[in-house]
């Protein structure tokens, strides 16, 4: 005789559900490990965004800071938010303001590096030419720049949010975004004769 699975029953190769950082932040105020999740998910993207601002020595504890704030703050999160990212990079730009210092510094250093190519694939090496002769007029165009439409940008650019999560992340309108991006891509592109490669530095 023949048995055949009946339509209902669950399937043994089903994925288990992944969380949503939502579900983390809430669970994390009665099981403080579960906030461990989030910084496995999202410490190597926020190491990316600071360190390209700052350096990769003050990113180690910026981002170590954001994760510390965020813990601290996890009672105040918005449940209703699923993505926590807005939340993280907007705790981490407002870090990075204090060592606008160190971020000045940075731009400097990239505007007084010479223009060279790293070892990429052939079909990239034109677009890595491009990238590395604009690094130093970039880096001066992003020193330039007021701290909130350089944020701004930069929350766009480099962390890779939409307007709407970098308003979250910023606390303010998305039509304040857009004017602020409009007015910062416009100043860069100005400052590099017409093109805007602020996801190359």
């Amino acid at each position: 005789m023949v048995t055949t699975m009946s339509a209902a029953a669950p399937a043994r190769d089903a994925a288990p559900r992944v969380p949503t950082d939502a579900e983390l932040v809430r669970r994390s105020r009665t099981d403080p490990e579960a906030f461990a999740v989030l910084f496995d998910r999202y410490a190597a993207m926020l190491y990316r965004y600071v360190s390209r601002r700052l350096g990769p020595g003050p990113a180690e504890d910026v981002v170590g800071e954001t994760f510390l704030v965020a813990f601290g703050r996890r009672a105040r999160y918005d449940l209703a938010r699923d993505d926590a990212r807005p939340w993280l990079f907007g705790i981490a730009t407002r870090l990075v303001a204090r060592h606008h210092r160190d971020e000045a510094a940075r731009y400097r250093a990239l505007h007084r590096l010479p223009a060279a190519a790293e070892a990429v694939p052939e079909d990239a090496v034109d677009d890595a030419l491009t990238a590395h002769a604009a690094r130093p007029a970039l880096a001066a165009a992003l020193e330039d720049l007021p701290r909130r439409d350089r944020d701004v940008l930069l929350l766009i650019a480099w962390a890779d949010l939409s307007y709407a999560e970098a308003a979250q992340a910023l606390g303010i309108a998305v039509g304040t975004v857009r004017s602020r991006l409009n007015r910062a891509r416009r100043k860069v592109r100005a400052a590099l004769g017409g093109t805007d490669p602020t996801k190359e530095v």
